[in-house]
């Protein structure tokens, strides 16, 4: 790269000294011409050769004449002559007398005719003009000439002198040249274009080969590299490197992540219909921040197999709480046996069946998918232990997936339980009210709670919170719920309950009378 660099200045430099050189070249030319013209014009018009043109042998005077101004004025040769091109006057004596050799032009006629011409001295460039006597007659001719060679001469010393001027240039353009290069190698950590072209390559192709999205970031927010598989994963545009990441509608919380300095490893956020698995660290380099690198894999199909799962757990807790519960009933029934009352002990596990019975048959009536019945059941048995009343009223419309409504039911309660701890509620209640139904033949899921509900703010902001498992207020669970709306076109509303507590509302698709906008 340097020798290029420097091939390059010095090609310049020879370029612009030969554009110059020629450039002198017809100056020089230029300046012979109008010199000679210049000193035959004063040489016609000088009183001595009107005088030495009267005389016998005009040559007697005009010679040592001619020869003075010609060594004066640096011309080669000043030739005076008659009409007829008889030499009155010339640099060699022998050729006095002679004819002279060349073109006149129109200065017989009294014109100034000037032209290169190889004469008796070589190539020269000439003038010539008219001698004029006191009647403006023309009685003879002048001829003033500076050869070739000498123009030769001078333009080699013109050229000399441009070298020597150049050589600076030259100097200057090549420590130029070397501070660059030395700049470069420091910007390349001292790689050479070979090294860079095969890291770039290398680079690129593993970049966008491997399974998780990668998104670099610099110090000041802007997107500098981005793989195929972040662009799948985020929805990103096609310019979207150059761009300010808070400027590409991502999620806050994973806008946030970006702009940590901070690292953070395998975190959840909802982006869009997808939970992601982000982990973000931020990119130093000899000891200065070079932004942050944040890797992403999609949890999506994980995440909701991870969700029933967690609903099968609530209900095997559920179950086992159920088993220590009849165990207990069991005892009863065995003592109240042992201590002579079996018609109490009949009415007391008759009236333990049908209360079970009858809870079960409302649940399956109710919802109808068995999936989301045996959560409520569960939810009903953990919300007992905890010293809440649940609430499972109205019927369930439309087609919801099953493992939807297990997303959106199981989210919802959860988080209403969570606001009751530590809670007395409405006048010492602990409630929490579903409702199912439906909204023009659209599922809606209702949950309330008697908590201590949402301000204003909260109530905003609390679809928003939920995109960051580390965000304020009720984590990745509404996020979840806001997503499954989405994918069905439909809204979670969040409001206030006549309970006293919060209300979440979940249109499970669009309504044919409004347009809904999740």
């Amino acid at each position: 790269m340097l020798v290029l660099q420097v091939g390059v200045v010095v090609l310049l430099v020879l370029a612009l000294l030969g554009v110059a050189s020629y450039d002198a070249r017809g100056d020089a030319r230029s300046e012979a011409t109008d010199r000679s013209l210049a000193v035959a014009r004063a040489v016609a018009d000088s009183p001595t050769v009107l005088d030495a043109l009267a005389d016998a042998d005009p040559s007697a005077r005009l010679q040592p004449f001619a020869e003075q101004v010609r060594a004066d004025t640096g011309v080669d040769f000043i030739t005076i002559m008659a009409l007829d091109r008889t030499r009155f006057a010339h640099p060699d004596p022998a050729n006095i007398g002679k004819p002279f050799i060349g073109d006149l032009g129109d200065a017989p006629q009294g014109g100034t005719f000037t032209q290169e011409y190889a004469g008796t001295l070589g190539p020269s460039m000439r003038a010539v003009v008219p001698v004029r006597d006191s009647a403006d007659r023309v009685v003879a001719l002048v001829s003033v000439g500076i050869t070739i060679s000498s123009i030769q001469d001078r333009l080699v010393d013109d050229v000399v002198s441009i070298g020597a001027a150049s050589a600076p240039v030259l100097g200057f353009g090549l420590l130029g040249v070397w501070l660059l290069s030395r700049r470069l190698r420091r910007q390349t950590h001292g790689m050479g274009e070979l090294e860079i072209t095969r890291m770039y390559e290398y680079y690129s192709a593993v970049l966008h080969a491997v399974r998780e999205g990668l998104l670099l970031v610099d110090p000041d927010g802007e997107v500098q590299l981005v793989n195929d598989e972040a662009r799948r994963l985020l929805d990103l545009p096609d310019d979207v490197v150059g761009r300010r990441v808070q400027d590409l509608g991502l999620a806050p919380g994973l806008v946030a992540a970006a702009l940590s300095r901070q690292a953070e490893s395998d975190d959840l956020y909802v982006a869009g219909d997808r939970v992601l698995v982000v982990s973000a660290a931020p990119a130093r380099w000899n000891g200065r921040s070079v932004g942050a690198v944040v890797s992403l894999r999609d949890r999506t199909e994980l995440q909701s197999v991870t969700g029933e799962l967690a609903a099968v757990r609530g209900l095997t807790e559920a179950l086992r709480a159920q088993n220590h519960e009849a165990a207990n009933r069991l005892h009863t029934v065995v003592s109240l046996f042992e201590i002579g009352e079996p018609q109490t002990a009949i009415e007391f596990a008759t009236e333990e069946l049908e209360g079970a019975q009858q809870l079960t048959d409302l649940m399956v009536g109710v919802v109808g998918d068995p999936a989301v019945s045996a959560l409520l059941l569960g939810k009903s048995a953990a919300a007992r232990e905890r010293g809440i009343e649940l609430v499972v009223s109205g019927t369930m419309v439309g087609d919801v997936p099953g493992r939807d409504l297990v997303t959106v039911v199981g989210n919802l309660v959860d988080n209403a339980f969570d606001a009751l701890d530590g809670q007395a509620g409405q006048a010492g209640l602990r409630r929490v009210r579903v409702v199912l139904g439906g909204e023009d033949g659209v599922p809606v899921v209702t949950v309330e709670d008697s908590g201590p509900g949402l301000s204003a703010q909260e109530a905003d902001h609390a679809l928003e919170r939920g995109w960051s498992t580390k965000a304020e207020g009720r984590g990745i669970g509404l996020a979840l719920v806001h997503q499954v709306a989405r994918r069905h076109g439909g809204v979670v509303r969040v409001g206030r309950s006549d309970l006293g507590g919060a209300a979440f509302t979940v249109v499970l698709g669009a309504r044919r009378d409004e347009e809904v906008r999740a």
